[in-house]
């Protein structure tokens, strides 16, 4: 009775050890977890909360102030895509282009030059201390904006990873200083300008249209991407992710919250 009893018990607890893991992944396939620097990423995917509520998935929305965590916790599983880069960005890492990849685009964020000294680039001086990212695709960025208005020529074969060794002319001879992106709005006190993305530029309360002394052009190749581990691009969850963000509805939004142009769609 004894040995009927153990055994007994012990399929029950095998039994309920099986209905917890089922429920867990009948939960988990229903919750999708999507890291987004706060503007306007968090806020796009903030839009079309509801929307995917009413298909049965809980969208969570982590947020991130930096640019190197969002890919670290996707590759880790702890999230399930994320919303922040472009694919140079993403492709300046081999780690990241073996294990992520790009399940759509959505919207540019024009990139610029911005001064709290100076209001166009016939008043940067001799000398200026500019402050450009110190990744190597937005800074790379900053340099080809730099060399598109003139400012400086790069080398032929520099590229989109182009870094100061790559300037071949410097007329005005500027200085420049390598920051994590996020730090560039607070530099500007310190420094003659910098090159700013638009997302931290967005969140500082600096519009990329009307602050910037320069801007980029409206043919930027930098399209703001949504992430995935690579194999779950077909994820039904990311596929309603994708409906969700590009859509008339985030078209609309995206249109009426930022008339200036400081972040348009390309759908």
């Amino acid at each position: 009775m004894k040995k009927i009893t153990v055994a007994a018990a012990a399929l029950i607890l095998v039994f309920a050890a099986a209905l917890l893991v089922m429920g867990a992944c009948k939960k988990d396939s229903k919750t999708l977890k999507v890291g987004a620097t706060p503007v306007p990423h968090a806020e796009m995917l903030a839009e079309v909360k509801d929307d995917l509520a009413a298909q049965g998935i809980k969208l969570e929305i982590i947020e991130f102030t930096d640019y190197v965590t969002p890919n670290t916790v996707l590759i880790s599983g702890d999230i399930d895509a994320n919303f922040f880069q472009h694919i140079p960005y993403l492709e300046s890492n081999d780690e990241w282009t073996t294990k992520l990849v790009s399940a759509f685009g959505v919207h540019i964020e024009p990139f610029g030059l911005y001064s709290r000294k100076y209001k166009s680039l016939a008043e940067l001086p001799q000398d200026a201390v500019i402050a450009i990212p110190n990744d190597p695709s937005n800074g790379g960025r900053a340099l080809l904006l730099l060399q598109d208005k003139g400012l400086v020529t790069l080398k032929p074969d520099a590229g989109l990873d182009a870094t100061v060794l790559d300037i071949a002319s410097n007329p005005k001879n500027l200085k420049f200083i390598a920051l994590e992106a996020a730090q560039l709005p607070r530099s500007l006190d310190d420094v003659d300008a910098a090159c700013i993305n638009g997302n931290y530029a967005l969140d500082a309360g600096l519009s990329p249209v009307s602050d910037s002394i320069i801007i980029e052009d409206a043919d930027s190749p930098y399209v703001n991407i949504v992430v995935v581990r690579k194999g779950t691009e077909n994820d039904p969850r990311i596929q309603a992710l994708r409906s969700a963000l590009i859509s008339a509805k985030i078209k609309n939004f995206i249109s009426s919250k930022w008339q200036d142009g400081s972040v348009v769609a390309i759908f």
